[in-house]
């Protein structure tokens, strides 16, 4: 996460805390377990907000 970390929303804060707490359950199974799916979701609802703060600059 290199880029400027764009402002969210509650809605989009919600979704970060709602994936971040599942990747924290999947954690306590073990360090192998699979969580790529989570930080793209993750990834996901950042590049939109990075969309929004950009179209709303213009």
């Amino acid at each position: 996460m290199a880029q400027d970390e764009p402002k969210l929303t509650a809605g989009e804060k919600a979704k970060v805390a709602w994936y971040i707490g599942r990747m924290a359950k999947r954690g306590l199974a073990g360090d192998e377990v699979y969580q790529r799916d989570l930080e793209s979701k993750i990834e996901r609802v950042l590049d939109g907000a990075r969309k929004r703060e950009a179209s709303s600059a213009k």
